[in-house]
């Protein structure tokens, strides 16, 4: 489990990605590139970080299903997570 100031730091970066969204549009459609380095560094939504929706876990994140690679064996053996199924042959 990813540690609370993580989760609470990826919280706040995804509130200023949405607060200054429709301001970088505008700024980028325009070219402004000065005004538009003059916005906190966290309004860009490149520095978003995925994480697992369950553990917090950011490494090994599986985008299809927004869990890690371990929640998501996890899940999938005990048949949770629908059309799911381990590979026999």
């Amino acid at each position: 489990m990813a540690k609370k100031s993580w989760l609470e730091r990826d919280k706040k970066k995804a509130a200023t990605v949405k607060k200054y969204a429709v301001l970088r549009a505008e700024l980028k459609a325009k070219g402004d590139y000065a005004a538009l380095a003059k916005l906190p560094k966290n309004a860009s939504p490149v520095r978003m970080v995925n994480r697992c929706s369950i553990s917090g876990r950011r490494r090994a994140f599986i985008r299809k299903f927004g869990l890690s690679r371990l929640t998501f064996r996890e899940l999938a053996l005990n048949g949770q997570i629908p059309g799911v199924t381990k590979a026999s042959w």
